[in-house]
């Protein structure tokens, strides 16, 4: 069977290999928001280049978010300043990026605000995203959980942080690449504030 669109999860600052897949297989795109919320995945977490190499940003979740609880009823905690410190890191990564600054304003508003729901404040960031590479999409969400969706590609768990992931990536400059050298499948923010508009012609 020939998978004319995908499936995928909704992601925290989703890793490059996600946008690959959604440009790809757009405009049949099915957001997953009726699973229940899988622990330590990219739904709360982003992986960005520091100068020492890959660092994992991760949006605290209220205690009581278990395995069972559906992903739009999981709640963000506030016990510490996370939003200050992802701003903070974000930052100190990109600040010699050739297009921080253009984004920058934008960005800086989703560290300020504060939102109840992981998923509403994941989605309100996908959004800007696509805005902002110039990805023209009408993000439809799933209605039930299904295990399968017959004709549609499933990443809702392929797009791991625990698995290396298989897909090839090809090289972009990143800021510190003489460190560490080229680190694939980095959240979708390394791209963008690397190579700005062009971030679309890449994927």
């Amino acid at each position: 069977m020939i998978e004319k669109g995908a499936v995928l999860p909704m992601f925290y600052l989703p890793p490059v290999e996600y946008f690959l897949r959604l440009n790809s297989y757009k405009p049949d795109i099915l957001i997953e928001s009726q699973e229940n919320f899988p622990k330590q995945t990219y739904r709360n977490r982003a992986s960005v280049y520091t100068p020492d190499g890959a660092l994992t940003l991760t949006v605290p979740v209220m205690k009581g978010s278990k395995n069972h609880t559906k992903i739009k009823d999981v709640k963000i905690s506030y016990d510490f300043e996370w939003q200050r410190l992802h701003w903070l890191s974000l930052q100190a990564c990109y600040r010699r990026s050739a297009y921080f600054e253009y984004y920058e304003d934008e960005f800086i508003s989703f560290y300020e605000k504060k939102f109840d729901y992981l998923f509403d404040y994941n989605e309100q960031l996908l959004l800007f995203i696509l805005k902002a590479m110039k990805i023209k999409l009408e993000v439809k969400y799933t209605e039930s959980y299904e295990t399968a969706y017959p004709g549609l590609a499933d990443y809702r768990s392929s797009i791991n942080p625990k698995r290396e992931s298989e897909f090839q990536q090809k090289p972009y400059f990143q800021v510190f690449e003489e460190r560490k050298g080229f680190l694939k499948n980095l959240s979708i923010v390394d791209l963008l504030f690397n190579q700005g508009p062009n971030s679309v012609n890449y994927l």
